[in-house]
């Protein structure tokens, strides 16, 4: 997640700068073919050309649109987790009558968060963070904390070493964990460590983490419709095709109002414009891209690490610990 002010031009630019290459290509050859070539039979009329643009900003809105709606309710998804973090430490602080309990509780719960956002990172074919843009640009300007450390490195801080070690070869963790709590509770409640009214209240609390856990797995393995995804990239690109078709000619009537040296040179303007609005509605669909998986480890990620590390040190201080680890550091205002 970007915490600044606004990104730099020069970042964004950066960003874009391999479709920009394309369509110095795209916007030149077209010009040049009606100016040195004399090939005025190509220009193509502006009505059609205002047509498609007008059908491709209605695509490339609504899909930006649907986009980020899956990062916000992404967002949403990691503020309950948070919410209900919290009211996990407060419960397994309070409820057990056996205080030795209520650290693995909490730690188990900790460990719970670690694993879910790994889970969460894992990469799927459809998503973008694998691009050479946003590949080059993660290198250049951010890290992602789930690439810097292994996930049995991290959970060695919450889980002994047996339950680590069983852990180890199952391939949901995230949700193991949460049965290892309901496991900790029944076991908290047939021995008389916890009421009734307590058990029940905290195998609510469980509930309610699963479903977050279950919403964002939703997000993860499904992604944006692919016949949208398509769709939209064969209207962006076939309106970037076409545009300097049809602006090449408007220009070139230009030259009858005009002397000197632009007279019979006013068609090479077209190659400005077109590049220019051609970067702007291929920079539109490049940002719905990159936004359409919130969990992909891209720039504009919801911040679970960040998160994770808040409501471990909030639990933690629940629990007295007075060691506590910083919250993580941005780096060039990304925070992931």
């Amino acid at each position: 997640m970007h915490i600044g002010k606004s990104y730099r031009l020069t970042e964004f630019l950066h960003w874009t700068r391999r479709r920009i290459y394309v369509l110095v290509l795209v916007t030149t050859v077209p010009v040049v073919l009606y100016q040195w070539l004399g090939l005025k039979w190509i220009a193509l009329p502006w009505a059609v050309i205002a047509v498609l643009g007008t059908a491709t900003s209605f695509i490339v809105g609504f899909k930006n649109a649907q986009t980020y709606g899956r990062t916000l309710e992404a967002q949403q998804i990691w503020t309950a987790i948070a919410t209900n973090s919290r009211y996990w430490g407060l419960i397994s602080r309070d409820f057990p009558t056996d205080r030795e309990k209520t650290q693995s509780l909490v730690y188990r719960h900790l460990a719970w968060l670690t694993a879910l956002r790994y889970q969460l990172r894992t990469e799927r074919v459809w998503e973008s963070a694998a691009s050479q843009s946003n590949a080059e640009y993660r290198k250049r300007f951010f890290p992602i904390p789930e690439k810097e450390t292994s996930l049995d490195q991290e959970l060695r801080k919450y889980l002994a070493e047996d339950e680590l070690a069983r852990l180890s070869a199952i391939r949901g963790k995230a949700m193991r964990l949460m049965s290892d709590q309901s496991e900790a509770i029944r076991s908290l409640y047939a021995n008389q460590k916890i009421v009734l009214t307590h058990h029940a209240e905290m195998q609510k609390a469980l509930k309610e983490l699963i479903d977050q856990q279950s919403k964002a797995e939703r997000i993860k393995n499904f992604p944006y419709p692919r016949q949208y995804a398509i769709i939209n990239t064969i209207f962006v690109w076939s309106f970037v095709a076409l545009l300097p078709f049809g602006i090449v000619g408007e220009f070139d009537k230009l030259n009858a109002h005009v002397s000197g040296f632009l007279a019979g040179n006013m068609g090479w303007f077209a190659i400005p414009f077109s590049l220019l609005i051609s970067w702007m509605y291929i920079s539109l669909d490049q940002v719905g891209e990159s936004t359409e998986n919130p969990f992909e480890g891209s720039a504009n990620d919801v911040p679970m690490a960040q998160i994770c590390r808040l409501l471990e040190i909030e639990l933690k201080q629940m629990l007295g610990e007075s060691e506590v680890p910083s919250l993580l550091k941005p780096k060039n205002n990304i925070i992931l």
